[in-house]
């Protein structure tokens, strides 16, 4: 799929002064309001493309259905006589899946910024998501290969140069999903959703590694899916650090070169 861009005017400025105006794209940004049985839910903002593999991600990772079966369907919502709104997307859940708004809410971390608290969060992750248990491993190998198979991947940042990408892997360094986004965290749900409406879920035996920072909401994630190995091409935060050491994950970061950066259960790796 050809993700949407726009075209505006760009000035390029350096020791030899200001350049004519050429055209230059620019990825483009829009909200996507979701909405579970009619009722909005979340506001996030996103590239437009693969919008029902980020709705079934979204809602997955945040722990509002734990399978596939558990959606009716995804629609976009009708604007009346102007037709389908392309940016509200409403899903019907069965009976079983049930949304409390309260403790949803809680649960919806869509920003780092929004108050979290470290331990006591991490314990409240894992009443929903319990810590995954691997014997697997992966070669040292696989791991240094897997920077430049995702790069391989975006073929929009190659033409704009302002979008995140997140791959799923498996523990061969086969790519089987790569999705790009503004947001790095919607580019992981809609990976995410791919694999839970594909039938792949949950994801023990595979490895996801992001284009940038390794943040405490992309370990989270990741554990809703049982992926017990993440890994990026920037650094962890400190939270997300300590998430992945008491979620079981393995977490590696600074991936380039032929050289990474181990920060949680190394076992996993084959050295």
């Amino acid at each position: 799929m050809q993700l949407p861009t726009r075209k505006f005017t760009k000035f390029v400025l350096s020791e030899n002064g200001l350049s004519q105006g050429t055209p230059d794209e620019v990825p483009t940004e829009e909200p996507l309001e979701i909405r579970v049985r009619g009722k909005s839910i979340a506001v996030i903002m996103r590239t437009p493309g693969h919008d029902k593999d980020l709705v079934a991600g979204f809602l997955a990772t945040e722990g509002i259905i734990q399978r596939a079966g558990q959606i009716i369907e995804m629609e976009y919502c009708q604007r009346g006589e102007e037709g389908a709104s392309e940016n509200i997307m409403n899903a019907f859940l069965t009976s079983d899946a049930v949304f409390d708004e309260e403790k949803n809410r809680r649960n919806l971390y869509a920003s780092s910024s929004c108050g979290l608290c470290g331990k006591a969060t991490i314990e409240a992750i894992h009443q929903n998501f319990p810590p995954v248990e691997s014997r697997e491993q992966i070669d040292k190998a696989v791991l240094f290969s897997l920077s430049d198979k995702l790069r391989a991947a975006q073929p929009m940042f190659d033409k704009t140069g302002s979008l995140h990408g997140v791959g799923l892997f498996d523990f061969q360094g086969n790519l089987l999903v790569a999705r790009e986004d503004v947001g790095r965290h919607n580019a992981v749900d809609k990976v995410m959703g791919w694999a839970l409406l594909k039938g792949r879920w949950p994801l023990p035996g595979h490895v996801l590694f992001v284009s940038g920072r390794l943040s405490f909401e992309i370990t989270q994630k990741a554990l809703a899916g049982g992926i017990s190995i993440i890994g990026g091409v920037s650094g962890p935060t400190s939270l997300a650090v300590e998430m992945a050491q008491d979620s079981g994950i393995t977490l590696f970061g600074f991936s380039r070169g032929g050289q990474t950066n181990i920060y949680s259960h190394p076992h996993q790796i084959r050295v």
